[in-house]
């Protein structure tokens, strides 16, 4: 063998080999991505039902194992196939692992393992807070089991139709996505809204949407970045050299980057300010455009799927939302199932002949023959599924119920269906009896020693005599107390009390949106600040209050007055209107 041959065959076997290790480091970059769509749906929801969607995300993964090695593998990648439709099983991987093992079978199922495992854990935040955990199992198992299976085999097995037809489907915009996708839209219908999402009148016409913001938007930013990293091994595991392993990485980055900077500008010009959870949104979404195509586009192909991407997570979001009034807490319709069939439509349209996959988009080539073929498959894959889920969730709400009560939904489902008082443990401060500093107070009570007190005045009740007294009570921001205290001071008023309240109420100010949908008050965190005048007009100090106070926005507070009848000073007994004066 001459020199130059020996030297081909040793690269080949090493890069073989440095592929194969990295296939293996791509399956385990999409497990992490378990803990991506944790943190996103954790974040996008209520602390209280934080835990019940982790242990959601957690069974998706081992449910889905333990049903995937019993027959789910089997069926995706058997080696015989009924009609280029159905596998025939292969139990092998049970009956004689070992030998599974050594032929190389173990990394193919350890990968498809984890992407079945996306395809599962997808549902679970459009169904949130208010699904059986139980059910939610069983449903987890079924897609896991079969339906998952049967179809990703059509895309990837070599014997699969669609495979043979020429569809296009890298890394799983159809297989994974859309069927995550269009399994979240049929179990959100099916489950319902959560309590409190629409308001109805007695005909049952949704007349108002109410926003539920998530209680930690940190939480989601972190999902979202773990699952865009994760996202480099879920598209680029399966490259089979360098190059193709380059391209894809850079459209892997391009198409999330440019459709967040479109989300951001649209959500800007739209609603007045960018909309950090859609912004968040559409850099999942633009990552699921490009899973179908990113070998086979190139970085303005890539750009262009991001840009569709940016527009479409906002329009689907905000239609099943506001029109449709279908409650998806995260988004999952429009990130997946939306962006998984634009994602494998653009193939035919945006594949550019070039790129590593070499395939020929409609408009480069003016061939439409690869548009038909995804069309085609996509539209399969979603029928397929569309049916065997809605079966599957309407034999589950028949028996086993697909809603949790009334009272569970209140409580939150961490306590109701797991025992569990809060996921954060409930870190209000306990009352404990500490003194904090107080010890050397001087406790009041019957005849008190003049050293322990100044001389008491004794002095009738005087006839206010024309002096009138007035109460006026400010709620607003406790960021603003020290602004609303220095403008108080300056106009005269040496003495306020202060407390720390919890209000609500209708504005007719500036409003704020989630999602697209207007914020209504809700129980937030206040001060409530009570000043008693005579001398000083009331009129100042309204008119002082609102321009320190007043933005525009929902929450600067409310303003009341009240007549008085009496001051008294309790220090000096002194009443009336020197018992508002601060001398001696």
């Amino acid at each position: 063998m001459a020199t130059q041959e020996i030297v081909k065959l040793v690269t080949d076997t090493v890069t073989k080999e440095a592929f194969g290790i990295w296939f293996l480091i791509g399956a385990a970059l999409v497990f992490l991505m378990q803990a991506g769509f944790a943190m996103v749906e954790t974040g996008f929801t209520r602390a209280k039902n934080a835990g019940n969607i982790i242990m959601k995300n957690l069974m998706d993964f081992c449910i889905g194992t333990v049903v995937f090695i019993l027959l789910g593998f089997s069926l995706m990648m058997a080696e015989d196939y009924a009609f280029g439709v159905i596998g025939i099983p292969n139990l092998k991987i049970l009956t004689d692992f070992g030998g599974f093992l050594k032929d190389g079978g173990a990394p193919s199922f350890v990968f498809n393992l984890v992407f079945c495992a996306t395809a599962a854990t997808i549902v679970s935040g459009a169904m949130a807070e208010r699904t059986r955990f139980l059910s939610y199992c069983l449903y987890s198992g079924v897609i896991s089991l079969i339906v998952y299976p049967i179809e990703a085999g059509w895309v990837w097995n070599p014997q699969g139709w669609l495979v043979n037809l020429g569809f296009h489907d890298f890394a799983g915009s159809a297989a994974i996505h859309a069927v995550g996708g269009i399994t979240a839209l049929i179990g959100a219908i099916m489950v319902g809204p959560r309590l409190g999402k629409y308001n109805k009148d007695k005909s049952g016409k949704v007349t108002r949407v109410n926003a539920i913001p998530g209680h930690a938007v940190t939480l989601g930013a972190l999902g979202c970045f773990i699952l865009w990293f994760g996202w480099y091994g879920f598209n680029g595991a399966a490259a089979w050299d360098g190059e193709s392993l380059a391209s894809i990485f850079v459209t892997t980055t391009v198409a999330p980057a440019v459709a967040t900077c479109t989300t951001m500008i649209f959500t800007w010009v739209k609603s007045g300010k960018p909309d950090v959870s859609m912004c968040l949104n559409a850099s999942l979404a633009g990552l699921v455009g490009i899973t179908a195509g990113c070998d086979a586009l190139n970085a303005v192909g890539a750009a262009i799927v991001g840009v569709v991407s940016g527009i479409l997570v906002v329009v689907v979001v905000e239609l099943l939302d506001l029109k449709l009034h279908i409650d998806d807490p995260v988004g999952a319709v429009g990130v997946h199932f939306a962006n998984g069939v634009w994602g494998t439509i653009a193939v035919g349209l945006l594949a550019d002949p070039a790129a590593p996959a070499g395939l020929k988009g409609a408009l480069y080539t003016g061939d439409f023959r690869l548009f038909g073929v995804q069309a085609l498959g996509i539209s399969c894959i979603l029928a397929w599924t569309a049916v065997t889920m809605s079966l599957t969730f309407l034999i589950i709400k028949k028996t086993a119920g697909l809603r949790v009560t009334t009272e569970e939904e209140i409580r939150g489902l961490d306590a109701t269906e797991h025992g569990l008082p809060g996921a954060y443990a409930d870190f209000a401060p306990a009352v404990d009896g500490s003194c904090y500093g107080y010890d050397d107070a001087v406790v009041v009570s019957g005849d008190v020693p003049s050293a322990e007190a100044v001389p008491v005045r004794t002095v009738s009740l005087p006839d206010p005599g024309g002096v009138k007294f007035t109460k006026i009570e400010i709620v607003c921001r406790e960021s603003r107390f020290e602004a609303l205290k220095s403008a108080m001071m300056d106009i005269g008023i040496t003495g306020m009390t202060v407390s720390h309240v919890l209000g609500c109420g209708a504005q007719k100010g500036k409003p704020e949106y989630y999602r697209g949908v207007q914020i209504e008050a809700t129980l937030l965190p206040k001060i409530q600040v009570d000043i008693v005048v005579s001398k000083v007009p009331v009129r100042a100090v309204i008119e002082t209050a609102k321009k320190v106070l007043y933005t525009g926005h929902i929450g600067d507070g409310k303003i009341f007055v009240y007549d008085v009848e009496n001051v008294v000073k309790v220090r000096t007994g002194e009443e009336g209107y020197d018992a508002l004066q601060d001398v001696e």
